[in-house]
Formats: structure tokens, C-alpha cells, sequence
């Protein structure tokens, strides 16, 4: 549950959630099967079930789940230092090169994709410069 007392405010909770198991759990199981149903070109169904879980969950985690362990945790230190704008649009737009990769069958353009999200979410240890 919500800590009432915390300090944390919406920014904060909305970076720090993007790292709870469910959440991450969420993006990746629906993630997947959102590309079966663009591979299979049902484009509304893909839309769906690769958008509308995500959210929920990331609603009821935003509003109803205490974060400060996560804001806490060498990765809550990691996505503060390196996770922005940026880098989301990054991870989205390898998302979007994966639906058009199973929209076309063409699982070279799947394979870029993913890297282009893990490289989105690692880009900080790849590339650490002080």
C-alpha cells in the first residue's frame, strides 16, 4: 500500500514503477503476445492486449504500491541517473520496429528491435561515462 507519509510525488512514482516485477512481468508476457496477434494481423486485438494491461498495471502500481525500496535499490539509483524521455521513446520505438517486423513476418526486423529496447534499458552500463 501507499506509504502516506512518503515523498515521493507522481514523477518519481511513475519513473520508480517501471522497475516492480509486476510491471515488468506485464510488459514482456503482453508485450509478446501482442506480437503473435500482429504476426497473425489482427491489429485492434494486438493494440489491446500490448497496451491496455500495461496500463492498468501501471496505474494501480503508481497509485497503490509503496516504491521507496525500489527508488532505494542500485537499479532505482540506475533508472534515475539514466532513464529519461529519451530513453523511453527508445524502448517504444523498438517496440514499434517488433510490431512491423510480425506485421510483415519479417523476424529480421524483430531481432533489431529487441536489441534496441535491452540496449534502451542498458545504455547506462554499456556506455557509462563520468
Amino acid at each position: 500500500m501507499v506509504d502516506k507519509a512518503s515523498d515521493m510525488d507522481i514523477e518519481e512514482r511513475t519513473l520508480y514503477h517501471q522497475i516492480h516485477p509486476v510491471k515488468l512481468a506485464t510488459d514482456w508476457v503482453t508485450g509478446i503476445i501482442g506480437l503473435y496477434f500482429f504476426w497473425k494481423h489482427h491489429l485492434s486485438i494486438a493494440l489491446i492486449v500490448a497496451v491496455v494491461p500495461s496500463m492498468v498495471v501501471s496505474f494501480l502500481i503508481i497509485q497503490f504500491v509503496d516504491l521507496q525500496n525500489y527508488k532505494k535499490s542500485r537499479v532505482g539509483k540506475y533508472i534515475h541517473r539514466y532513464m529519461n524521455m529519451w530513453v523511453d521513446s527508445a524502448r517504444l520505438m523498438g517496440y514499434a520496429i517488433m510490431a512491423v517486423g510480425a506485421w510483415y513476418h519479417a523476424t529480421w526486423l524483430i531481432i533489431p528491435g529487441l536489441f534496441m529496447i535491452f540496449l534502451a534499458w542498458f545504455h547506462g552500463v554499456i556506455f557509462h561515462f563520468k
